[in-house]
């Protein structure tokens, strides 16, 4: 049976290709080899995940998968291939399976898969993200081992041709059901699928064909980088076990909040406190830019929650500049002096409540449910 990649990916049929990556990125961190070493549950597990978001997050891929439950769009009643189903090479495969063959058997060449990729989780500071950065990360990492050129063999060519799978690195196993001849493709259980029988180990990677290390590597981080967003750097993943090319790095970005912005996008939103004074009267505040700051003119009779828009003042990025958003907050001193209550209960003594809109609006509206004015003027 062919495997459910949905399943495996912990989605739904319909899922969107937001909803299979996001998945895909919270299963494969869940069960990386480098956080379960020596586990092979969590290896298997996690070289599933792969093997179902390069069939997932591929149209076409995709496509074939949910009509033919291949990837390749093969004809899935005839057999097994990467995903449970046959992987015919054309028409003369299809007649060879069927009618035992013509001339002989063909040798199919051992498809070298490319590396498992590394994902890693970057913290940065919201200035640093906002404004872009350099960082020098470092990870461990299976990296192609020099001496043999990844081959496992010694000098890189002690070895031979698998004499069982004839180097293709798959086994064929066929059963009659009738006229049909189903087969079903595994890989070699003699050479583990790489078609080479090693010989003589490498001494530096004992034949593995790979060897652990730590990579550093500096990273240009764009301004505008925000949380989710993701550098990926070709070959820098884990390498392949097969003589394949590497892997990538995929460096997620987890960016801290800020105590003074919030941001939308490349929008900054900034909450500015201003006294009584400056809110009745008007007056010029400072407020704070991602470089530098600037003196804002607050006009009088400014109510707090009131949001002024500045353009072009948010976060400047490749993909274009944000505007700032100015969200003020009038303050109330919670300490008053004797002479100070005196001066505000005239304040208010001498204030009709026409002067305020926002009063007026709700003594209308009381008015008008209860016949009464609450204010009694």
């Amino acid at each position: 049976m062919a495997k459910d990649y949905y399943k495996i990916l912990g989605v739904d049929k319909n899922a969107t290709p937001d909803e299979i990556k996001k998945a895909y990125r919270t299963q494969v961190k869940k069960c990386h080899p480098d956080l379960h070493p020596g586990d092979e549950a969590a290896a298997e597990k996690f070289k599933e995940l792969n093997e179902a978001h390069e069939v997932l997050s591929d149209d076409k891929k995709r496509k074939n998968y949910d009509t033919y439950g291949d990837p390749n769009g093969g004809m899935g009643g005839f057999g097994g291939g990467a995903s449970g189903f046959g992987g015919f090479g054309g028409f003369e495969d299809i007649f060879g399976d069927i009618f035992g063959g013509f001339g002989g058997s063909r040798s199919r060449a051992q498809t070298k898969t490319k590396g498992e990729d590394i994902i890693i989780e970057l913290s940065l500071s919201f200035l640093d993200a906002a404004k872009g950065c350099r960082r020098e990360v470092s990870y461990n990492r299976n990296e192609t081992c020099n001496s043999c050129r990844g081959t496992g063999a010694k000098g890189g060519t002690a070895y031979k041709t698998c004499e069982k799978c004839g180097g293709t690195g798959q086994i064929q196993y066929t059963s009659s059901n009738g006229f049909f001849r189903s087969v079903n493709v595994r890989p070699c259980d003699e050479c583990r699928g790489t078609g080479k029988k090693i010989i003589d180990n490498c001494p530096d990677c004992k034949g593995k064909g790979y060897n652990k290390s730590v990579t550093k590597i500096t990273l240009d981080i764009p301004a505008g980088a925000d949380t989710g967003s993701y550098i990926r750097k070709a070959g820098f993943g884990e390498a392949s076990k097969n003589g394949g090319p590497s892997g990538d790095l995929i460096v997620e970005m987890k960016v801290e909040p800020s105590k003074i912005f919030k941001r939308k996008n490349f929008d900054l939103y900034v909450e500015v406190p201003i006294s009584f004074k400056t809110a009745a009267l008007g007056g010029k505040v400072k407020v704070p830019l991602i470089d530098d700051t600037i003196d804002y003119t607050i006009p009088e009779g400014t109510q707090s929650g009131k949001i002024f828009f500045v353009r072009g003042k948010g976060i400047k990025s490749s993909r274009g500049t944000g505007d700032l958003y100015i969200v003020i907050t009038v303050e109330v001193p919670n300490k008053l002096t004797r002479e100070q209550r005196k001066l505000l209960e005239k304040f208010d003594a001498e204030t009709d409540v026409k002067q305020c809109a926002q009063m007026r609006q709700y003594k209308d509206n009381v008015e008008m449910m209860y016949g009464k004015n609450p204010y009694g003027k």
